[in-house]
């Protein structure tokens, strides 16, 4: 009986982890693995890496070389930990044009650059289901911005950054139809259009904006890198389903022998919008801020979006055909290079910028789709690597002419030269690595000292916890001829990319607290005199404190059943690491951990008559337990007039 592919593959799977388990194992205890990655007591960490989270949506933070998981940052998904989505202030955060979306799947974080370095300003990351591109403020790590992108599905390709911060480049994963409307879905060749995003970002701000998008043919977009360096201008996209098929995609999307990688000349895309080139589109998106003063999330409806079609745009989109099926798109440091890899390949194709520019000089073009031209395969073609493994996914670069790719179905790590394209090292991986990081290896200067796969399968990795495991990351020492493995870490959701960058470069811009004079939050309390209670109809609002060890006020009265009551805790204290929460009992949405300086508000509706206790949630000194108070809530149609203080004072009234 001849074996499937779907069951030829796990097969070879469960071969490859037999054999490589031992070799593993064997590796980390010849060497001094574990000196290699202490970090003593009070000592920091080289690197900040940043982990998307994927299901989870949200972004985790490792330091390496330890591998200790550093904090998690809220940005698709609502916690209740400390209120992110729940709060007030951050509920707008999720407002899209399909109403409030609570979660996303967050794949590809990008840090912010300045002439090809990474500068430890702000992190992007995005939202592939609901189309999403979101900032996070690395002086604070907390998200403070999240652009939605219109008329696409499935932002998978995204958000990939440009040398200088001055874009982010996303494309469609789903070609759908634009705009939408109901067709029958076997209308797709005729009816369904990819389209390829530039986000600009304000160089002061971080802000971003959705500047112009290019209509594309109805393929999948997958992954970009764009270009740095001697390439810095044009951006590299790769394209799956050049068959344009719309069922059963492993079979109908690998009838060629290959796919399409776009090329895409941005700088000429901008002088096409100056000169008015666009078509300007009706539409729907929403644009949600954080206001820097009052930090309160602003979200405002956009409905205009500029078009380039490039068939009326010649100079701005190429393509060239690449091995079926790619997924990373990598460039290396000097921007000469631009891998291509075909997933079912054996092979691993690399492109030459300056023969890619070349040909395009020459115009030696072997077709056009949809007045694009499509450039002669080997005209663009720097050399093939052969034989590397199987399953080539992502491929990351150390800055001393060497590359480094992950090898899904083999299981492992390969090291190749740029230039002769011969294999250098392999390593196994525990197992089938999806994504790679090195420290820097998207920059023009990589820090070549580790390196991180990131395993989608972990098996016997960890002590088991159910049918569902944490997914493995494994960090290598590639400083050396060979690498070496290190450490064994697990990472939370599923981490489908990561970025590294020293820690160096943001430890002396991270915020210790709000200044409180700074505070322009509408409902703050600087001081325990501005404390208060006041009632407008139904809607009251508190005015309250926090700090070592007790809330102001602390003793209220005069709820009543039906109200909605708006707590706005002000955290006084100006000192690092001094949080403090609030939660009280009969809240049905969340607690709020509130950082120094700041102010949060949580919103309660007491459903019933009687004295209901509220206390700080975060241990903050000797006292914390006695940081607590009640709220008193009476009938409907009760008379008790507002009543409020500190329970050793005599409560003032409204």
């Amino acid at each position: 009986m001849k074996l499937s592919t779907r069951i030829a593959v796990p097969i070879l799977g469960l071969c490859l982890i037999s054999a490589c388990q031992k070799s593993g194992v064997d590796q980390v205890m010849t060497g001094d693995a574990a000196n290699a990655v202490y970090v003593a007591p009070g000592e920091y960490d080289e690197i900040y890496a940043f982990m998307s989270g994927g299901y989870s949506g949200q972004v985790t933070v490792y330091g390496l070389p330890s591998g200790r998981l550093l904090r998690e940052i809220p940005v698709f998904s609502k916690v209740a930990e400390n209120g992110y989505g729940y709060s007030e202030e951050t509920k707008a955060m999720f407002n899209t044009s399909y109403g409030e979306v609570p979660w996303d799947d967050s794949h590809h974080v990008e840090l912010s650059q300045t002439k090809g370095e990474f500068d430890g300003r702000w992190l992007f990351i995005n939202g592939n289901n609901t189309p999403r591109i979101a900032r996070v403020d690395l002086s604070t790590f907390e998200t403070v911005e999240i652009l939605e992108i219109p008329d696409v599905a499935g932002l998978h390709c995204a958000p990939f950054i440009t040398q200088n911060s001055e874009y982010l480049v996303s494309a469609t994963r789903f070609s759908v139809p634009i705009p939408q409307k109901d067709v029958p879905i076997d209308s797709y060749k005729e009816n369904f259009t990819g389209l390829i995003n530039y986000v600009s970002i304000d160089a002061e701000s971080g802000e971003m904006a959705l500047d112009f998008q290019i209509e594309m043919p109805g393929f999948n977009y997958d992954l970009a890198r764009n270009g740095k360096a001697k390439s810095h201008g044009w951006s590299f996209v790769t394209t799956y389903n050049s068959e344009q098929a719309h069922s059963l995609l492993e079979v109908n999307a690998s009838q060629k022998d290959k796919d399409l990688l776009a090329i895409i000349n941005w700088k000429k895309a901008e002088e096409y919008i100056a000169q008015g080139k666009f078509k300007e589109r009706t539409t729907s998106y929403f644009h949600n801020v954080t206001n820097e003063a009052t930090s309160i999330v602003e979200s405002r409806k956009e409905t205009k979006t500029r078009i380039l079609t490039p068939s009326e745009c010649p100079g701005m989109v190429y393509f060239i055909p690449v091995p079926k099926s790619p997924h990373g798109c990598d460039v290396s440091p000097s921007g000469e290079y631009i891998v291509g890899n075909g997933k079912l390949s054996a092979d691993q194709t690399v492109f030459s910028f300056d023969k890619l520019m070349e040909a395009i000089a020459n115009e030696n073009f072997d077709d056009e789709i949809d007045g694009i031209p499509v450039i002669n395969f080997e005209a663009g073609l720097d050399g093939i690597v052969e034989q590397p493994g199987l399953g080539p996914l992502h491929t990351e670069f150390d800055g001393k002419g060497n590359a480094y790719t992950t090898y899904f179905i083999s299981s492992e790590v390969v090291k190749w030269d740029l230039k002769s394209k011969q294999v250098l090292d392999r390593q196994p991986t525990f197992y089938s690595p999806g994504h790679l990081v090195i420290p820097g290896g998207e920059t023009t200067k990589p820090y070549g000292k580790y390196l991180v796969a990131m395993n989608k399968i972990t098996k016997d990795r960890y002590l088991p916890t159910g049918p569902e495991l944490a997914h493995s990351a494994q960090l290598f020492d590639i400083s050396g001829d060979k690498m070496k493995l290190l450490l064994d870490f697990p990472t939370k959701g599923e981490p489908h990319y990561a970025q590294a960058i020293e820690a160096s470069k943001i430890v002396s811009k991270v915020k210790k607290f709000y200044p409180i004079e700074e505070n322009g939050h509408p409902y703050s309390a600087k001081n325990e005199k501005e404390t208060r209670v006041e009632r407008k109809g139904k809607e009251v609002h508190v005015y309250m404190t926090a700090i070592r060890s007790h809330l102001a006020p602390d003793n209220i009265e005069g709820f009543k059943v039906g109200d909605e009551v708006y707590f706005h805790l002000t955290n006084l204290e100006q000192d690092w690491d001094v949080p403090h929460g609030f939660a009280i009992q009969g809240a049905n949405n969340a607690e709020l951990l509130v950082m120094p300086g700041q102010t949060r508000t949580l919103k309660w509706k007491p459903q019933k008559p009687g004295v209901f206790a509220f206390y700080c949630t975060d241990f903050c000194s000797a006292l914390h337990q006695e940081m607590s108070g009640y709220a008193r809530v009476s009938a409907a149609n009760s008379d008790i007039k507002l009543k409020w203080g500190l329970n050793d004072d005599e409560l003032r009234s409204e």
